[in-house]
């Protein structure tokens, strides 16, 4: 009798573990259902890059064409970048940028792509004035810096290595964005790749967001700088 008792508790027992355990699993599927970002398609993904203010910096003369070129982009290969104005080097929405970071860390680079951002920094209501370039160099160290907005930067400093195309990159968002936060602007600049053709741009917060949840987290796409220094060991 005890024995055909202890079974039938034991068969309880195992009966309320397996409900439970089932029970746990449909919670956390629905969770996960939940999460799951839906996919958009290029016109979607327009619609919402318009409410979050993408194109606002967008000459209205090129709006129509550079949505199009998004859309098209997204759809043919899941793709977030701008296009550039025929045979230049400079992109349509005033988001993204061009970089030659072997030109950028060059002496007379930072200036040239410190007057292609102004542009942008001008249609947010911004200012970025520039002055005051110094360099000291010996052999094989350089101290490279200027004044933004009346605060002095870094643009290089350390002895020269590998890396320094990476480093003048890094550094060159880093004063970019100091000056955007100190100018209280939700705005920043994201690092994408870094070399002869490479490519940053300009998001506030919730556009990042928006980004990375829809485009694939790879080399081509904008990151957070820490993570992005990481991932290329600076």
């Amino acid at each position: 009798m005890q024995r055909i008792i202890l079974l039938t508790f034991i068969g309880l027992f195992l009966s309320c573990n397996s409900q439970e355990k089932q029970s746990k699993e449909k919670v956390q599927s629905k969770e996960i259902e939940s999460n799951a970002v839906i996919k958009l398609s290029g016109k979607e993904i327009v619609s919402e890059l318009d409410k979050l203010e993408f194109f606002n910096l967008t000459d209205k003369s090129e709006l129509e064409t550079v949505k199009q070129e998004f859309a098209e982009s997204k759809d043919k290969w899941d793709f977030f970048s701008g296009t550039m104005r025929g045979e230049t080097t400079d992109y349509t929405d005033n988001r993204f940028f061009a970089v030659d970071c072997e030109t950028l860390f060059e002496t007379d680079g930072l200036n040239e792509y410190l007057d292609k951002v102004k542009f942008s920094f001008e249609k947010l209501g911004l200012k970025l004035n520039y002055a005051n370039e110094k360099s000291e160099q010996t052999e094989n160290y350089w101290k490279h810096s200027i004044e933004l907005n009346g605060t002095e930067h870094i643009a290089f400093e350390g002895t020269f290595t590998d890396y320094d195309w990476g480093i003048a990159y890094l550094y060159f968002i880093k004063m970019l964005n100091t000056e955007l936060e100190n100018q209280n602007n939700e705005n920043r600049f994201y690092p994408i790749k870094c070399d002869n053709d490479g490519e940053m741009v300009l998001l506030t917060f919730k556009q990042f967001d928006f980004v990375k949840k829809q485009f694939s987290n790879d080399h081509e796409h904008p990151k957070k700088l820490s993570e992005w220094k990481n991932i290329n060991g600076l």
